[in-house]
């Protein structure tokens, strides 16, 4: 399950370098990640993340019943101590549980950084179009429409007389 895990997290951790920088590979996990978010996609990833959730408690759980027994021994000298085999169960434990949290975590950040890219593309878009229409406002004022913009301003200052 250690071997699963560590996959899961270098695909995960590909993933989200992906989405940071600016590659021809960024345009490829977006629409993977769009498609992913069509249909059942959601629901699977929920499940498959309370299930990790879940093996992620059982195995905090198991670390600290493996603590409580552990201050509940006292060797000779009053000290307490971990058995071998606790402490190898305990390291396993503690491994899996990191992992988890990480994959968990990944997965996060992934969904995020995809939402940031689709808003950063969408907001360029209508910059791009609100540019333009600038542009030929400007150059529709520039090619004869100035009596407008003149009674435009006689309006404005009119308007502040009267205030």
């Amino acid at each position: 399950m250690i071997q699963l895990f560590f996959t899961v997290l270098a695909a995960e951790a590909a993933v989200a370098s992906t989405l940071l920088f600016k590659t021809p590979l960024r345009k490829l996990a977006v629409l993977a990640l769009d498609r992913l978010k069509r249909g059942r996609g959601p629901v699977m990833v929920r499940t498959v993340a309370a299930t990790v959730l879940v093996l992620l408690a059982s195995s905090l759980h198991t670390m600290a019943q493996i603590r409580g027994r552990a201050e509940g021994e006292l060797d000779g000298a009053g000290v307490v101590g971990l058995t071998p085999t606790d402490q190898v169960l305990l390291s396993r434990h503690l491994l899996e549980a990191s992992l988890m949290g990480y994959s968990l975590f990944l997965a996060l950040i992934i969904d995020r950084l995809h939402n940031y890219v689709k808003e950063i593309r969408r907001l360029k878009k209508n910059l791009e179009a609100v540019s333009k229409q600038n542009k030929t406002m400007l150059e529709a004022a520039a090619n004869g429409k100035l009596e407008e913009s003149e009674r435009d301003q006689k309006d404005i200052s009119d308007a502040k007389k009267d205030t």
